[in-house]
């Protein structure tokens, strides 16, 4: 019965990863997915009029220039009230155009579905939650999110395709983790693992890979990457999701971490580590990790070290408030407390020492939570200028996202408004550069969505293509 078991495990994994689509799997479910019929094609050419342009960069709102799209690609910037041929037109009013937001640390399969049912559900139906959620996410103005975790290589086939619609992903796969690390569910009855019960549900979903040496690190990040990932993701300490693993646990030998670092390199992209501690912080740097996710309890020479070696701070607001994840158990509440106090002094400690800070949401298993990752990102007004925060959901994002080298889904530039950039941008009642607040409400503030060109929301006056 256990063969049978692990068979019919893996080959449900299997079947799931080889459908490809959103669609494939609603076909074996008997289940309509709504979304496939709002995907619109490529208008061609399409002229944003009259707005107040935040290029992803600039302190101040460009006037007098109006945004030339041609497919899917910015193609200039061009003088007010410009004529083009055959082009529509969208009058953006006065309004601000910035490019489309980025989220840096998110979890395309685990945002919006509640934990358990995440582990115990079909995982068809997991990956229908997440496409429904994919729309959403995309409604709410982030275009781009880089997926640290979880089985998102299905869902951003089929967005890429356009037959769903949702953001641009730049997909990790399994979280790499030692036996009893962050990306280890199983429950002390799985313990010991044998030839018999030798992956949990967890692993056989895709959701983390449990690799314990050099040669099964090896293996585990090789295999995410013959899968597609644009990065890696290791888990280098403890956290709170998970319930074996106290977060000051050093987690992966150093041997073991660089073994994930330079399979990463032979591919030209790196690698991402989940940390809270000074000390797990330290060894990840001096390893190779290039991407710091988390790290709220970073002492002050951990945040030099951070800066000396060039490597990026990916940091979430973590503070404990309506919008935190929810966990059930005291314990799991006590550690969340912990990190929400370290958060305001990380986020200050990066600005003292100049770090290279990313932002992130890192909502998961958390249905309610997912409405507020616009708002999520207006928090950091607490700790700096307005243009600045959308420089970090743009441009610097952006960024970051570019040490995938080669191993980028999207050739081109992404998080800037720019000739030649692709073409994600948004269009925003108000301005955030005086008032993030626009952010925390996209329904009632984001006036258009566009992705690589297409029209997802437009809630403008728009006028058909023309002669001149």
């Amino acid at each position: 019965m256990a063969l049978f078991s692990r068979v019919e495990a893996r080959l449900s994994r299997r079947t799931l990863l080889a459908a490809t689509s959103a669609s494939a799997i609603a076909a074996m479910l008997g289940m309509p997915v709504a979304s496939l019929a709002q995907v619109p094609s490529h208008p061609g050419l399409t002229v944003l009029r009259g707005g107040r342009i935040f290029d992803g960069q600039s302190a101040r709102l460009i006037e007098g220039r109006d945004v030339l799209v041609r497919g899917n690609r910015i193609e200039a910037l061009l003088e007010a009230g410009t004529t083009v041929a055959d082009a529509q037109s969208i009058d953006c009013g006065g309004r601000t155009l910035t490019p489309g937001l980025i989220d840096a640390h998110w979890h395309a399969l685990l945002a919006a579905i509640p934990q358990l049912v995440a582990f115990t559900a079909d995982v068809p139906y997991v990956h229908l939650v997440a496409a429904q959620e994919a729309e959403r996410t995309l409604l709410r103005g982030f275009t781009t999110v880089r997926d640290v975790g979880g089985p998102a290589f299905a869902l951003k086939r089929i967005i890429d395709e356009g037959g769903v619609a949702g953001p641009r992903i730049y997909p990790s796969g399994a979280m790499i983790s030692q036996t009893s690390g962050h990306g280890d569910f199983r429950q002390r009855s799985d313990l010991p693992r044998t030839s018999r019960n030798d992956i949990g549900a967890a692993e056989a979903a895709g959701i983390s890979a449990i690799a314990d040496g050099e040669a099964e690190v090896l293996r585990r990040v090789r295999e995410q990457l013959m899968l597609g990932a644009s990065q890696i993701k290791i888990m280098a300490g403890g956290g709170v999701a998970s319930a074996y693993d106290p977060i000051d646990a050093l987690q992966y030998s150093e041997s073991e971490m660089r073994a994930a670092v330079g399979a990463a390199a032979d591919w030209g992209t790196y690698v991402c580590a989940h940390v809270y501690t000074a000390d797990g912080i330290r060894r990840a740097l001096a390893c190779g990790v290039r991407s710091i996710e988390h790290g709220q309890l970073a002492d002050e020479d951990a945040v030099r070290r951070m800066k000396d070696a060039d490597a990026w701070w990916s940091l979430q607001p973590f503070l404990a408030d309506e919008d935190a994840n929810v966990y059930a158990s005291e314990s799991q509440r006590m550690q969340q407390q912990r990190i929400a106090e370290g958060t305001v002094r990380a986020f200050e400690l990066g600005r003292k020492h100049g770090v290279k800070i990313a932002f992130g949401t890192d909502i998961l298993f958390n249905p309610k939570g997912t409405a507020g990752q616009g708002r999520q990102l207006a928090k950091l007004a607490r700790w700096f200028e307005p243009v600045d925060v959308l420089r970090l959901a743009t441009s610097r994002n952006a960024e970051l996202l570019a040490l995938s080298g080669a191993r980028s889904p999207y050739p081109g530039p992404l998080g800037v408004v720019a000739a030649g950039a692709l073409a994600d941008l948004l269009v925003f009642e108000g301005d955030p550069l005086r008032n993030l607040d626009v952010l925390a409400d996209p329904e009632r503030n984001l006036k258009l969505v566009m992705k690589d060109g297409r029209l997802h929301r437009n809630e403008l006056a728009t006028l058909p293509p023309r002669q001149a």
